[in-house]
């Protein structure tokens, strides 16, 4: 599969093919954390939020977190592989996001720990693009 842009990320990548693709992945984090999270998946994502009632009446699952969470990395693997072209690192931003996504709403970090986390592991994605793991 082709990536959504116009990089060509296929050769040998350069320092502005990188940059370029470092700031296209920002972008769709940007997207995919603010606009497409929605005060539903934002808030429905931690399993220590109050569970909110459903239009039905009925009380929420008892799992609906984790449906939050997983439909919230799921927003930003797409995006990851829609940018690079490799489905491997959307499985891999899935992965990751849902984790450091999950440590966030545990408490154990920062808004800033959680958003500097998703930046690096998107240097990651390109750092293996770059070495041809991918």
């Amino acid at each position: 599969m082709h990536a959504f842009l116009s990089l060509d990320i296929s050769s040998p990548m350069t320092w502005t093919v990188a940059s370029s693709l470092f700031f296209a992945f920002c972008i769709g984090h940007a997207l995919a954390d603010f606009p497409l999270q929605g005060d539903f998946l934002a808030h429905g994502k931690s399993r220590h939020a109050k569970p909110v009632a459903l239009a039905t009446g009925n009380a929420p699952p008892k799992l609906l977190w984790v449906f939050c969470l997983t439909a919230h990395a799921l927003i930003h693997a797409g995006f990851v592989w829609c940018i690079s072209g490799r489905v491997l690192l959307g499985l891999a931003e899935f992965v990751a996001h849902w984790i450091i996504d999950f440590v966030k709403c545990e408490g154990r970090t920062s808004f800033e720990t959680d958003q500097f986390l998703h930046l690096f592991a998107k240097v990651v994605w390109i750092a293996m693009i770059w070495g041809q793991w991918v």
